[in-house]
């Protein structure tokens, strides 16, 4: 059996705040959904040794999950709305 990924334990940093106000804003969200970034780390070989992961989830409605294979630090504006727009989320 795989080990699951495991969060990242550090507190959220600059790039995470950063991330959760640029899918705020993409996104046109209201003050009452919620955004969640969380940054997972891996150290089993073959593996990415970071992902990302953004949830939006909403007080009425469908919650959705976008899952970016690169730390935080290396999202960018544009990589974060390649994700986000065209897509469903995962």
């Amino acid at each position: 059996m795989s080990p699951q990924p495991q969060p990242a334990t550090t507190g959220p940093g600059p790039h995470l705040r950063r991330l959760r106000d640029s899918v705020r804003a993409l996104l046109g969200l209201d003050d009452d959904t919620a955004v969640v970034i969380r940054q997972f780390q891996y150290t089993e070989p073959g593996r990415p040794p970071r992902k990302t992961v953004v949830a939006v989830l909403p007080m009425d409605g469908e919650a959705h999950r976008w899952t970016l294979h690169r730390p935080p630090d290396e999202i960018t504006e544009r990589v974060l709305r390649a994700a986000l727009l065209p897509h469903p989320p995962n």
